[in-house]
């Protein structure tokens, strides 16, 4: 038990997997912060026009897509690196490790 734990513990792969999760969640509070700037605008452009303004939709759904990209990394639930280590609207297309 105490050799798995050891051989566990000196993977690179691991450590690396450590590091990018640490950079996607600091990346995720700001795109998180970038939302409730979309939302902010969303809820002007509709108290101005009576309408969502269709450039800030598609922003909207962009982040919204990223950070689950970022959150199924995260969670182990895909080896596939977010942006800007793939492409930027690759969340439709993730493999999930365990479907």
């Amino acid at each position: 038990m105490d050799e798995q734990i050891n051989y566990n513990l000196t993977q690179a792969s691991t450590w690396k997997r450590i590091f990018f999760m640490m950079v996607f969640a600091a990346i995720g509070s700001l795109v998180r912060i970038m939302i409730w700037g979309v939302i902010l605008l969303q809820v002007g452009s509709t108290l101005l026009t009576g309408k969502a303004n269709p450039n800030i939709l598609s922003l909207g759904q962009n982040l919204s897509s990223y950070t689950y990209h970022i959150l199924l990394f995260m969670t182990f639930n895909t080896e596939t690196l977010p942006f800007p280590f793939s492409a930027w609207n690759l969340s439709t297309e993730i493999e999930l490790i365990n479907k």
